[in-house]
């Protein structure tokens, strides 16, 4: 079984950037830089069959490249606690108009759709029992944190590999942006790239 989402991967410079953010929070879990994204599609569990099929919807998108920025710093709560601490993505169309292409091929592939709204972040720390009483401090010090603009030139399909220190993701394809011919589906054994021309 693979754990698959989609998502997008984030240059060195901005990684290095955002790990400067990764401080002063007593209890909060931070991500490691390298495994720093930008979430398009939580998947879930699938089979080989269907990963294979999800890997041939997403190698037909077509859709064009994009710049981004990230701006800012903000939370997730549930039941009152802070359970995420976030970076933000400023607002692109075109980031919105491929997260819908990429919702859209995999419902097509025969996923069920994705109720949630689409909030485009970065995480940077998780809270096991809510956040320290120095979130507030930490917000208004990192408030004017921006990074960017970086080119996004492709989004990529991620394997999550689950452990004791957190999760681990593995990029098994690339798929371009900008360009348009797809390719033979291949086992999601290794990563490459789907390139188009």
């Amino acid at each position: 079984m693979f754990r698959l989402f989609v998502g997008i991967a984030l240059p060195e410079e901005a990684r290095d950037a955002l790990a400067m953010l990764c401080n002063g929070l007593p209890g909060a879990k931070w991500v490691d830089p390298d495994e720093m994204h930008i979430s398009l599609r939580f998947i879930g569990e699938v089979d080989g069959g269907t990963g294979q099929d999800i890997d041939s919807a997403l190698c037909r998108i077509a859709a064009p490249a994009f710049s981004l920025t990230l701006s800012g710093v903000d939370c997730f709560a549930q039941a009152s606690r802070v359970r995420v601490l976030w970076a933000g993505v400023g607002k692109e169309p075109l980031l919105v108009h491929l997260r819908e292409k990429v919702e859209s091929a995999l419902v097509r592939g025969g996923l069920e759709p994705d109720r949630r709204k689409f909030k485009p972040h970065v995480t940077l720390a998780r809270f096991k029992n809510g956040a320290s009483d120095r979130l507030g401090t930490y917000m208004q010090r990192h408030s004017r944190f921006s990074c960017g603009p970086f080119p996004v030139t492709a989004f990529t399909l991620y394997q999550s590999h689950l452990g004791s220190r957190g999760a681990h993701y593995e990029s098994l394809a690339d798929y371009e942006l900008e360009r348009g011919a797809a390719h033979a589906p291949q086992p999601l054994a290794a990563p490459r790239a789907c390139t188009r021309t």
